[in-house]
């Protein structure tokens, strides 16, 4: 039986800022839902220490939101499953204000998802998820159906109401750019496992992993000749059932040796092991 995600451990600080970064098809997004037991017809084992309450902001915001209820009521939602969410007009009075603190206006309340735009239906999303008062907001890839402009807008906003209401944020992200501006902590996933982690200072100024050096190696330069050819890792991420033997990056490493192919590898690069004696 393939296993899609195997092995993956890492902390989340209080109030701390972590990064789950990679390709598509890595098991980032498996991961997270794993995190709060979302994963439908899968065998889950493991845990999560401490308990946190967790909210999810999800990357398209029109296939989560419910297209036949009003804004005010889906984020109402939210706030029902919290045990000191008051009466209904105690309610009512906190999903206007905390639409107006992601920057949406009160009458937003009686909106339908159809008549925002994109950027507005996730500033919703974070809305829906910060009413729930989590100690754990998981982000996961929230801006990609979005423009370049809004994704600041709405990663910034992400970042700041995290901060004041003191809640711990994990983002899901394959752009090593928006890891380097708001993550604290990094861990590079690569075909279900953590190859590389550490604070996000070391991990992308000195990349020990083949796999996170390909990755900051394709990311494009503006000091860059103009017509320098960009740069890539060749190949693409295996699916679980054709997992090849050893390290699962061997295949499309540079750096591959005979014996990262062996069966018995026991999942530190051996480009790690060298650097660590």
């Amino acid at each position: 039986m393939s296993v899609p995600v195997r092995n993956v451990s890492f902390d989340v600080p209080a109030n701390g800022r972590v990064a789950l970064v990679g390709e598509s098809g890595c098991g980032k997004s498996l991961t997270a839902l794993a995190i709060g037991g979302l994963v439908e017809r899968a065998e889950i084992s493991g845990s999560v220490i401490g308990s946190p309450r967790i909210a999810y902001v999800f990357q398209n915001p029109m296939q989560s939101l419910n297209p036949v209820m009003r804004i005010g009521k889906q984020v109402e939602e939210g706030m029902r499953r919290n045990e000191e969410s008051g009466s209904r007009q105690d309610r009512a009075e906190a999903v206007a204000q905390l639409l107006e603190a992601v920057g949406l206006p009160g009458s937003t309340v009686r909106r339908y998802p159809c008549e925002l735009s994109g950027g507005q239906q996730q500033r919703v999303m974070i809305a829906m998820a910060l009413a729930q008062s989590p100690d754990l907001l998981v982000a996961d890839e929230p801006t990609t159906a979005l423009d370049v402009t809004t994704q600041r807008d709405v990663l910034d906003l992400v970042v700041r109401m995290a901060d004041e209401r003191k809640t711990a944020l994990l983002l899901i992200t394959h752009n090593l750019g928006l890891v380097s501006r708001y993550a604290k902590f990094v861990n590079v996933m690569y075909a279900g496992e953590v190859v590389e982690h550490g604070d996000v200072a070391s991990v992308l100024s000195r990349p020990r992993h083949p796999y996170t050096q390909g990755l900051l190696a394709a990311v494009p330069r503006l000091d860059a000749p103009r017509d320098a050819p960009l740069s890539d890792i060749p190949g693409t991420v295996p699916p679980p059932w054709d997992w090849p033997s050893g390290c699962a990056f061997h295949p499309r490493c540079p750096k591959a040796r005979p014996e990262c192919a062996a069966s018995d590898f026991n999942g530190l690069c051996f480009f790690l092991r060298d650097e660590t004696r």
